[in-house]
């Protein structure tokens, strides 16, 4: 049986292992995943519980149950650099490609914008921790983005407050600062004319076209754990995807 933390309830253990497994690339979309018998087996654990780590996959949207077939990961529909660097991270330990590299221009405790404290469930408290960030590779800079966090994580993760790269990536220091692990995304998009602090750390002429994702990771209780705004210049491919036609 695979070793993980006891801390969590047995059924999150199960979903955080199957989790990993489709993050990183172990299980694909269209793969069947262990069944109900299987897990409990497996993880020496009653029906029941395999089912509830079954459930929390699917209401994750990670997974989908086929009446008489069985349960298969699903096509994720879901900012496709952001899944592609969380994986990299929990593989080898770094967040960039060879070529890539991040400055960090801003980092420690500002008043969080409406639609910030909105993403976090900030209500009284309004401080928060920011990381803003130029991703940059040989052609140029390639993504403008700002990580934010609440004040508890701040407080518990303090290398978010220095304006230095986190070599695993933030997501991964929190994860291991916090012992809050990120279960799912949900991702919003638009596209709109840059404003000229963007142009200017893009490179861009002023108001020039760029794609806006706002992008909440949560937790395994369903909590949000961080919030990102990426921007990205023109003619830069943000996302690809293959699939089949059939």
């Amino acid at each position: 049986m695979p070793q993980i933390e006891e801390a969590q309830p047995k059924y999150l253990q199960i979903a955080y292992f199957i989790r990993d497994q489709i993050l990183r690339g172990d299980l694909r979309p269209g793969d069947e995943v262990p069944s109900e018998r299987q897990l409990a087996a497996s993880w020496k654990v009653s029906r029941p519980t395999a089912a509830r780590s079954l459930e929390a996959l699917s209401h994750q949207g990670l997974v989908e149950k086929r009446q008489g077939s069985g349960t298969y990961v699903r096509s994720l529909e879901v900012n496709r650099r952001a899944r592609e660097l969380y994986g990299r991270a929990r593989q080898t330990g770094k967040i960039y490609t060879p070529g890539e590299y991040a400055v960090i221009t801003s980092a420690g405790w500002l008043d969080a914008p409406d639609h910030v404290a909105e993403a976090l469930g900030l209500v009284k408290d309004r401080r928060a921790v920011h990381r803003r960030r130029v991703t940059n590779n040989q052609d140029g800079p390639i993504t403008l983005s700002t990580s934010w966090f609440a004040s508890d994580v701040g407080r518990k993760a303090p290398k978010l407050l220095e304006p230095e790269r986190i070599q695993e990536g933030t997501l991964m220091y929190v994860e291991n600062m916090t012992g809050r692990q990120g279960s799912y995304a949900e991702d919003r998009m638009c596209a709109r004319q840059s404003t000229d602090e963007e142009a200017a750390d893009l490179q861009l002429d002023s108001g020039s076209a760029v794609l806006i994702v706002h992008h909440v990771v949560f937790d395994l209780q369903d909590r949000p754990l961080e919030f990102a705004e990426a921007t990205y210049p023109p003619q830069r491919w943000a996302f690809e995807q293959g699939y089949p036609l059939t």
